[in-house]
């Protein structure tokens, strides 16, 4: 990509343009799922977390979630381990959960922590399972196995506030302890969910969830029939006439769950494009699809 140069100009009207946004968001709470394509690509990966970053010098208490799906495939391919799917999730074994453990609150959650830091932010990486952030139980739909998948029960979002009121960014892997018969256990959980759960609980402004798609498309094979804005009581028509569909569900239904949790804005936004987090939240034209709460 061609890098653009602005002149000082140019610069100070960015600026300038963007003081109504951060006016408006200063002291308010906004959570992001980050995954997909922006953490593997370096200089996505780098750009994202400047803007993260950004997003906290500016006074917005920032709480980041995290993915590691690729990372995890990954690393059970190196050991000679094989994936199973059911209904499009990762079957978790005793042996799975161990590497998903190990990947996810160990690398991928450390490695994020780090480049914060290295880049000029202040973070704290956590897992569900510190401080009872998440309890779980396994999740059986409609009675099936899924081995280690959890299903989050209850959420304790106090140990981030002082982290939060320190301009911490808190780095969230979703990694849950498991309750009743799962005691003890740690338990997978899906990143989306965590991220909507945690949002409701900090009562935040925003739910942000960066994915290798540009957002709700009308048309799915037409890459600029974007839809840039819905109301949560529109959700169910757009799922009955097809548009939201496969992929796109679970995410939409991420936002809704937030959204019926007190969080007044959630974010579809594609993860690929460098500074999408900013273009969303800074500009009035956005860059994904926003879906609003009802108004009471």
């Amino acid at each position: 990509m061609k890098e653009v140069i602005l002149s000082n100009a140019d610069r100070a009207d960015v600026l300038a343009r963007a003081l109504p946004y951060i006016q408006r968001f200063q002291g308010k709470t906004v959570v992001i799922k980050y995954g997909g394509n922006a953490m593997i690509n370096e200089d996505l990966k780098i750009a994202v977390i400047r803007d993260i970053i950004l997003l906290s010098c500016v006074g917005i208490r920032v709480v980041l979630v995290h993915g590691g799906g690729p990372e995890i495939e990954g690393m059970l391919r190196d050991l000679g381990r094989e994936s199973r799917f059911v209904r499009g999730l990762r079957y978790t074994g005793e042996d799975t959960m161990e590497v998903v453990q190990m990947v996810l609150c160990g690398k991928v959650n450390k490695d994020i922590t780090a480049l914060i830091q290295q880049s000029g932010g202040r973070a704290m990486g956590l897992s569900g399972i510190d401080a009872g952030l998440f309890r779980a139980r396994r999740l059986r739909p409609d009675g099936e196995d899924l081995g280690f998948v959890g299903e989050i029960d209850a959420v304790d979002a106090a140990p981030l506030l002082p982290l939060l009121n320190s301009a911490v960014i808190p780095v969230i892997s979703p990694v849950a302890l498991g309750t009743g018969e799962d005691a003890g256990h740690s338990l997978n959980v899906n990143a989306d969910t965590v991220a909507a759960r945690l949002a409701c609980a900090l009562k935040s402004e925003k739910l942000v969830l960066m994915t290798d798609v540009r957002g709700i498309l009308r048309d799915v094979r037409d890459p600029d029939s974007l839809i840039k804005v819905i109301n949560r009581a529109e959700v169910a028509g757009l799922e009955k006439d097809g548009i939201v569909t496969r992929g796109m569900i679970p995410k939409v239904d991420c936002c809704t769950l937030a959204l019926d949790g007190g969080v007044r804005r959630a974010h579809i936004i594609d993860g690929r494009l460098p500074h999408a987090l900013l273009m969303e939240l800074f500009t009035d034209e956005g860059i994904g699809t926003m879906i609003a709460g009802d108004e009471p």
